[in-house]
């Protein structure tokens, strides 16, 4: 059953938690993104597939102006992100991020990477802050290292501290950029069992990954990216397990079987520019 609820704004209309509209994004003249629309309702877990270089990092970071769209629409939560007028910090406070790297202050222990946003922005008290770290560190299975400094931990203890420094500052959504890319294999399953847990509390998701058992087993919907454009989506069950679209299969190929010995991707004669229905709707 999915977990995802609709968001109801102030005039009583249901809307998604994120809205993506017309959403395009140039670096001078490489077109990264080329006309984006995607919905995400809140509670809901997407992930967003693709090669490198299809644009999928790029579009995650527009969601909280982390890049700054060419042109297009972004809404959190009904607010429109993209306004010139928009308080950036107040919805950047409702929108965790967890990058590939991780982050860290390594001067301070793990409780204090946890204190100081919440002490800085939120303005809480310390014994308030150091409460909620520890309910935190609780959460993704760290309570036994609040005084370890960074160094001392393994990256998948690492990314778990990230994480929880996102969630103390009680987010409404959550943005993840590969998070587990940047570890050993062994240490990429303390991570997603740490994204599974948030998943199963209903916490809206866009997680951008190369994980794709985690996105068959978690996500609700699978967005495939490339060539700048959502070229295939639907639940994930679909596209991960019975792509429609050509471009999904042979990509899908390669992450799943690297020794396959077919043509190449890029040899396939397919347009990535063209989604499977002819937009680039989410």
């Amino acid at each position: 059953m999915s977990r995802k609820t609709e968001t109801v704004d102030s005039m009583g209309t249901d809307r998604p938690e994120i809205e993506i509209r017309g959403l395009h994004k140039s670096f001078g003249d490489n077109k990264v993104l080329r006309g984006i629309d995607l919905d995400i309702a809140r509670g809901e877990v997407v992930c967003v597939i693709g090669p490198s270089g299809s644009g999928k990092s790029t579009l995650l970071r527009c969601v909280n102006l982390l890049e700054e769209p060419t042109s297009g629409q972004v809404f959190v939560g009904g607010t429109e992100v993209t306004d010139l007028d928009v308080d950036i910090d107040a919805v950047r406070r409702r929108i965790g991020m967890v990058f590939q790297q991780f982050n860290l202050f390594p001067h301070l222990n793990v409780t204090e990477n946890l204190t100081l946003p919440q002490r800085r922005v939120l303005r809480r008290s310390k014994a308030r802050a150091a409460a909620v770290a520890r309910e935190n560190l609780l959460r993704v299975g760290l309570a036994d290292k609040a005084d370890a400094y960074p160094a001392q931990l393994s990256g998948g203890q690492q990314q778990r501290v990230a994480i929880a420094r996102a969630l103390v500052m009680g987010p409404e959504v959550m943005l993840f950029d590969e998070p587990t890319s940047a570890l050993d294999p062994e240490l990429v399953g303390e991570v997603l069992s740490v994204m599974r847990l948030l998943a199963a509390e209903g916490m809206t998701m866009m997680v951008v990954t190369h994980e794709m058992s985690f996105a068959r087993e978690v996500a609700d919907r699978v967005v495939f990216m490339d060539g700048g454009v959502i070229v295939e989506h639907g639940p994930a069950a679909q596209v991960v397990g019975d792509p429609q679209h050509e471009r999904t299969r042979n990509f899908l190929m390669r992450i799943l079987d690297p020794a396959a010995t077919e043509a190449p991707v890029e040899d396939a004669g397919v347009d990535v520019r063209k989604p499977v229905d002819g937009s680039s709707e989410g």
